[in-house]
């Protein structure tokens, strides 16, 4: 049997999921868990993590908000207070209902102590801080309120895939408090700018802004808004949310405050967040046949010196001038960072080494050996390029001009995500041919005027397993007819096939 041609196997196009599993091991990314459905994340999967985490606090504390923490406990009755909300989240709880363990007859340990009330693992927190602001919170001038936390939260999963759908995933969640409706719908808006921003500008990532339907909404929202990405697939990642909660909760709660009148008026407030999901975007959104590609802004490392010593008169020199190298480029500023720099001396294979950090994504991969140290230069390749295309460089060139590589190679992943979204985006005028398309191969985005009648979405979802993502924000607002009622419609809305 012939040699695969890549490194993953099998390709995307030849088993998509599968494809996407493999990418996740070959680049070290993480595993899944002793506990069912639960993940590991490993240190370059975590290093992903961490970079996505610093840029987005970095943003969030810009525009006024803070950093707290709250229990990973909450109370049962807690969640009974808004309706909408226990309902959307009860049949993913996780439930505490003992607080000790005892042997029994046969020495096994059973639960023992039953809680007088059980406890919740949260799945999202807009309880426990919502009580928490119900006493933070009396007068106008405690608002308004702009909490931020990075936590865990766990969803009980049926199915679960790394990084997509896990039991228990890593996220940041942000919770705040206004004097008036029109300041929280601001802020809803302003966060989901910045992770509109932050997914473009960062992971090279081109997103749709929009509102969610009504079938789509966070359970006890007013409005919600999402980012929707296109994967290398044509189906949808919703990447990201923020949802502008009215006053429900704080009825439900009693965040009240006394306003500049001496009137007692309920808080209008607002949560937002986005998850380790975004890592799984990312994969699904730049990757290959030969394994991860990052782009430079959230790469754990930039670049990765290989040295060539085998057979070399004196390797311990290589090593010096690698090292050098590496502090000299360890000072460059890039976009915040340190251009991060790795020195790969493994006593493995050239190969094996050089092919472990192409599945990993690194973006500049620099080979150094005797000729050109003695050259002062290096042998550069880059990962947006070919595994064999490489080209050598004389060293001062390659400092001078390193961080502008990584910003095209950084704009040149956000065109090429970009064009290809643009390519599976279709715009339909009819059922028979919206049905047609996703009774087909169903790949890519639909814009297509509905009236927004639940039922119909419904049913929609159940005939071809297609969702409306969202009502786009920018866009695709001229007035129509609905292609599923004939009623009058509004603007197209924007459909596909989903994560």
């Amino acid at each position: 049997m012939a040699a695969p041609k890549t490194a993953i196997v099998p390709t995307r196009s030849e088993d998509y999921p599968q494809w996407y599993q493999e990418v996740i091991k070959a680049a070290d990314l993480a595993e899944a868990s002793p506990v069912r459905g639960c993940m590991v994340i490993k240190p370059w999967g975590y290093g992903l993590w961490e970079n996505i985490q610093q840029n987005l606090d970095r943003r969030f504390k810009a525009t006024g908000h803070k950093n707290a923490y709250f229990p990973l406990f909450i109370p049962l009755s807690f969640l009974q207070r808004e309706a909408d909300h226990v309902e959307g989240f009860a049949k993913e709880c996780a439930v505490v209902t003992h607080h000790r363990l005892e042997p029994d007859a046969d020495g096994k340990l059973q639960p023992a102590g039953e809680l007088e009330e059980p406890l919740i693992v949260r799945p999202t927190s807009e309880t426990i801080i919502g009580e928490m602001f119900s006493k933070w919170i009396e007068s106008y001038r405690d608002l308004p309120l702009l909490i931020n936390q990075w936590a865990n939260v766990v969803r009980w999963e049926m199915r679960t895939r790394l990084f997509l759908r896990t039991a228990e995933f890593l996220w940041q969640e942000g919770h705040t408090a206004h004097a008036t409706e029109e300041e929280a719908v601001e802020e809803t808006l302003m966060m989901l700018d910045i992770y509109k921003d932050f997914a473009e500008s960062t992971m090279a990532m081109p997103v749709i802004t929009g509102a969610k339907s009504d079938g789509e909404r966070f359970p006890g929202a007013v409005d919600t808004y999402s980012i929707e990405a296109m994967m290398q697939d044509g189906k949808a990642l919703q990447s990201g949310t923020s949802h502008f909660l009215g006053q429900n909760f704080s009825k439900a709660q009693d965040i009240s405050f006394q306003n500049d009148n001496k009137e007692v008026e309920f808080a209008w407030t607002t949560s937002w967040g986005v998850s380790t999901r975004l890592i799984g975007g990312l994969i699904m959104t730049h990757a290959d046949d030969d394994g991860m590609v990052i782009p430079p802004r959230l790469a754990p490392s930039h670049i990765v010196i290989i040295p060539i010593t085998f057979k070399a008169d004196d390797p311990e020199a290589i090593l010096n001038y690698c090292h050098k190298l590496a502090d000299d480029v360890g000072v460059l500023n890039y976009h915040g960072r340190s251009v991060t720099v790795e020195i790969d001396n493994r006593d493995i294979r050239g190969g094996e080494k050089t092919w472990s950090w192409i599945k990993k994504g690194i973006p500049i991969r620099l080979e150094v050996g005797p000729r050109d140290m003695e050259n002062d230069s290096v042998f550069m390749a880059r990962r947006d390029k070919g595994p064999k295309d490489k080209q050598g460089v004389p060293r001062e060139e390659f400092i001078a001009t390193v961080t502008d590589i990584l910003d095209e190679m950084q704009q040149g992943l956000f065109d090429r995500a970009l064009a290809r979204r643009e390519e599976a985006t279709k715009v339909i005028d009819t059922k028979e041919g919206f049905y047609d398309h996703f009774q087909g191969d169903g790949a890519g985005f639909v814009y297509a005027h509905f009236c927004g009648d639940p039922p119909i979405e419904e049913q929609i979802k159940s005939d071809l397993k297609v969702t409306l993502r969202c009502i786009p924000l920018v866009g695709h607002d001229e007035e129509g007819t609905c292609i599923f009622t004939g009623k009058p419609s509004k603007q197209r809305v924007l459909w596909a096939k989903s994560y």
